[in-house]
């Protein structure tokens, strides 16, 4: 992105700042503060604003502040006199009042020199959303360090190829364009791809920051962009901590997109189209938008019978239903039972290495079969087909608290909120760290980790009774029995018994409940 106010063009990309013709030499930590005051122009920024942004939250005095404050000023030609660009607002915080022309440049990277063959066509595009991950820039001014930035698009390329509802340009394509300066849209257009990656790689003094960019190849428009940062004394580990932040960031925003861009395409829909549409369903966790989500994945399933992920999200709905007791009567329950397993075997019988699959299985295993080394299993081979799968995790999660294996479920809700931390189910992974600390009798542990849940979502059951159960252990009866009276004005409905049919005989969890005077 290129800022433009007055004579000045900070561009964030490449690090720079330029007045006129000449560039103008700033310090690093300057850099970040004039960049992230110009972002944030619209509001007024505090002082510990700035010192999160530009320091990660590190004590700095005042002083130290005031003095960067003042070369950013001196760098654009301001003071603090003046304040003609930044301002200052005493006891409130500071604010770029300057005028600001923001100026994204899909055509990009230096000057044209890439031309497309005129006698090529171009190849149409997928049915799902596709990528091409371009070389990143390296920005340290040492080519011998290209090697990184190219094990960095290595490594994102082969995380977002696990994706099975992505379209993934192979690495031998993409790395034609390196040493070039491209046009994005011309890329689009050469590769038959919706969305393209781009980014640059900085190392210095032992650091290294990875700036990237997801650009929509038909508009040049940008969708999102985020760096990430990190220390260099264990090159490798840092190369796949950087793939998994880039990679658990993106794919989410692809889906997302598609989503949106499905809702305004018109009634002539694909099987891919209506499952985009079924998911804002299936999340909805309301029986009118269960049989909503289930009609779309089946009508995608008539469509096209070898599409797995319309089977996963049709056998979901069904287990959804018996789980909250949306089914009519028994015989309904066994019949959606039986539906939603064979409809998860159908979608692993069409790829065993579907990890929305596996992991849903796993799961539904772990609730209505109880055979636990089967459900961990299948969980194993789901986080181990896609590590970057947040929902993999998540199931992996619950699995493994079924199975009475509290430890483990810690590890991987953790793992999950560490991919994408302010995920929808992040409520879900709080409830299921606190009832892996009942498990191991870590009854504070517990308290605190179902009333940050309960911060989030007010109205969720689940957290009520990993509360209740955590407070009547603790001998905290009174809060418990509130908390168990609270349970029962959201599921009136609820008794234990029925908690053990789900899956749940944490024998723990279970003395819990009942000590909050829950009915059986």
């Amino acid at each position: 992105m290129r800022y433009r106010f007055e004579d000045f063009v900070l561009d964030t990309d490449r690090r720079e700042l330029h007045r006129g013709t000449e560039m103008v030499s700033v310090a690093p930590q300057v850099f970040d503060l004039l960049e992230y005051l110009i972002r944030n122009r619209e509001r007024v920024v505090g002082k510990e604003d700035l010192i999160d942004a530009i320091w990660n939250g590190r004590v700095v005095s005042d002083a130290a502040l005031t003095t960067r404050l003042n070369v950013a000023r001196s760098v654009v030609g301001d003071s603090g006199e003046e304040q003609r660009l930044i301002k200052t607002l005493p006891r409130k915080g500071f604010r770029f009042v300057g005028s600001v022309r923001e100026v994204p440049e899909p055509g990009s990277i230096a000057f044209p020199d890439h031309r497309v063959d005129p006698s090529r066509s171009a190849p149409a595009l997928p049915d799902r959303p596709s990528i091409a991950v371009l070389p990143f820039q390296n920005m340290s001014g040492d080519p011998d360090q290209d090697y990184f930035a190219d094990g960095m698009v290595d490594e994102i390329t082969t995380a977002l190829s696990r994706f099975k509802f992505l379209f993934v340009i192979a690495r031998n394509s993409s790395f034609a364009y390196k040493g070039k300066a491209v046009d994005i849209k011309q890329v689009g257009r050469e590769l038959g791809v919706r969305y393209v990656l781009e980014g640059s790689v900085r190392k210095a003094a032992g650091k290294v920051r990875i700036i990237g960019q997801l650009i929509d190849a038909a508009t040049g428009m940008y969708l999102w962009a985020d760096r990430f940062e990190g220390d260099l004394s264990d090159l490798f580990a840092l190369q796949d901590r950087m793939a998994e932040s880039v990679v658990s960031a993106v794919a989410p925003k692809m889906f997302q997109i598609e989503m949106g861009l499905a809702a305004r395409r018109p009634n002539d829909l694909s099987a891919y189209d209506l499952c985009l549409r079924a998911i804002p369903h299936l999340n909805s966790r309301t029986p009118e938008g269960t049989a909503e989500a289930l009609r779309l994945a089946s009508r995608a399933l008539e469509i096209d019978p070898g599409y797995g992920f319309a089977a996963t999200l049709a056998g979901t709905c069904h287990f959804i239903n018996v789980g909250e007791e949306w089914a009519a009567d028994p015989t309904s329950q066994a019949a959606a039972l039986a539906q939603g397993f064979q409809l998860l075997r159908l979608a692993i019988r069409i790829d065993e290495n579907d990890c929305e699959a596996l992991s849903a299985l796993s799961r539904a295993m772990s609730m209505w079969t109880f055979d636990f080394d089967t459900a961990k299993e299948l969980a194993d081979r789901a986080v181990a087909s896609n590590p970057n799968a947040t929902d993999a995790w998540v199931h992996r999660g619950w699995t493994y608290v079924t199975a009475g294996r509290p430890e483990e479920a810690i590890r991987s809700f953790e793992r999950a909120i560490r991919l994408s931390p302010f995920d929808r189910l992040l409520t879900s992974n709080l409830v299921g760290i606190g009832c892996a600390f009942i498990d191991l009798g870590r009854f504070d542990d517990a308290v605190a980790s179902a009333r940050k849940a309960l911060q989030r979502d007010q109205a969720y059951g689940a957290a009520y009774r990993c509360l209740a159960a955590a407070l009547a252990h603790l001998g905290q009866d009174t809060e418990a029995r509130k908390m168990a009276n609270r349970l029962l004005e959201i599921e009136p409905d609820f008794r234990i018994s029925k908690l053990m049919a789900r899956g749940q005989r944490s024998p723990m969890i279970i003395e819990g409940l009942r000590k909050a005077g829950l009915p059986e």
